[in-house]
């Protein structure tokens, strides 16, 4: 899907969403997110091969990750993580993919975004196994309350996608509800899981507000509250810019 970057940022901002976290899922893709971050000063980007594509990947993909990692306009590798449920790679070369991905964040100083679909435990016990990084982010969480909690205890940060919104997902809203504030992101997963009531339109982060007022609700507090304390997670966990 073509995307007008410069135009996407307008619409954006015009709603209040003025910074973007564009995130890499092969090589190639994250050249193209650190090359974007560099030109517009509203974004910032994260690199990694994502556990669907990481079968028969060799080690000048990972040194073309080193590379990125390096750069200024990186903030995070991912997003990375186990996907049990297409089976497109097997379980145990994923783990192993996550756990250099793991050990890159960590020499790098960088955020650690994650990928976790239908692999909740070993997501969990991969992180205890190795040490997550200092910022370690659940993108899309999808677990339930009680994986909400551990997460919570272990100090990491859990990001809410439109989903939030969907009327199937009472057990997601409960799970958002226990977390902290200053635990809290929210994100598009654009152009997926666009929020109610565009659901099955192409997302876009100028959507971001709908996902927002959504956790307000179920977190009982005022939607300028929520907003102030996104922001300086996100700046905590990503940088200032």
């Amino acid at each position: 899907m073509r995307v007008d970057i410069g135009q996407s940022l307008v619409d954006a901002a015009s709603v209040g969403v003025t910074r973007v976290v564009t995130i890499g899922d092969t090589l190639e893709s994250s050249r193209w997110c650190a090359d974007t971050a560099a030109k517009h000063p509203q974004v910032v980007a994260a690199v990694a091969v994502h556990p669907n594509e990481v079968g028969g990947i060799d080690e000048s993909t990972w040194d073309g990750l080193a590379e990125l990692a390096v750069r200024p306009e990186v903030r995070a590798v991912g997003e990375t993580g186990l996907d049990y449920y297409w089976g497109r790679v097997p379980a145990g070369a994923q783990q192993q993919a996550f756990r250099r991905h793991i050990a890159l964040a960590k020499q790098h100083g960088k955020a650690l975004v994650i990928h976790d679909r239908d692999a909740h435990a070993d997501v969990l016990r991969v992180l205890r196994e190795e040490g997550a990084p200092q910022h370690t982010v659940f993108h899309c969480f999808s677990g339930d309350v009680e994986m909400a909690r551990e997460c919570v205890r272990a100090g990491y940060v859990l990001s809410f996608a439109g989903t939030v919104t969907f009327k199937n997902a009472p057990a997601l809203r409960e799970a958002a509800s226990v977390v902290p504030l200053d635990q809290l992101l929210v994100e598009t997963d654009a152009p997926f899981l666009t929020p109610m009531p565009y659901r099955g339109r192409p997302n876009a982060p100028y959507l971001v507000p709908l996902t927002v007022r959504a956790l307000a609700t179920v977190q009982s507090v005022h939607i300028e509250q929520l907003c102030d304390e996104v922001t300086r997670t996100a700046q905590r966990v990503f940088g200032s810019w």
